[in-house]
């Protein structure tokens, strides 16, 4: 099964495509759509939609996995994060490729063991578990990674009911 990762927000979209084959999970692709904060709005979620169109259409994943938002204190970022979310999951729905939200603790319980886990902890289980010979470069990386992972080694039942 291929999946991709997205962990959204709108001025850094990490991204990340796993493929679990053979009881083998290794990673194929990783990144992060990045703009300026002077870009306007609709610029910045047409780069996530459009990125996430041509990772659809080069890699070919099973599905889509998408980290949902953590309203913290900031309701303008919960917003933004929250569009950015959407330009991503319209496009795989363009696509016609499923998708399935995880909340930022079920990820973390799935590649860390533990639902608080650090960003600097589950970097460091991403790498152990996709074999990398370094940490993602971007912890926008890292997190689609794990959100790939997470729906990668999620039972199918589990995922019906997601």
């Amino acid at each position: 099964m291929k999946v991709l990762g997205i962990d959204p927000g709108t001025a850094a979209c990490g991204y990340g495509i796993v493929d679990d084959s053979d009881g083998r999970i290794r990673a194929l692709a990783q990144g992060c759509w990045t703009s300026g904060a002077r870009e306007r709005p609709e610029l910045r979620l047409r780069r996530i939609f459009d990125g996430v169109v041509m990772l659809i259409a080069e890699h070919g994943p099973d599905a889509v996995a998408v980290e949902e938002s953590f309203v913290g204190r900031d309701a303008r970022i919960a917003l933004f994060v929250g569009q950015a979310r959407g330009a991503a999951l319209v496009a795989a729905a363009t696509a016609g490729v499923a998708c399935t939200e995880y909340a930022p603790a079920r990820v973390k319980q799935a590649v860390c063991g533990y639902g608080r886990a650090e960003k600097g902890q589950v970097a460091r289980m991403v790498r152990m578990l996709l074999s990398l010979e370094d940490e993602p470069s971007t912890s926008h990386e890292a997190d689609a990674l794990a959100v790939a992972i997470c729906h990668a080694m999620t039972p199918p039942l589990a995922r019906m009911a997601s």
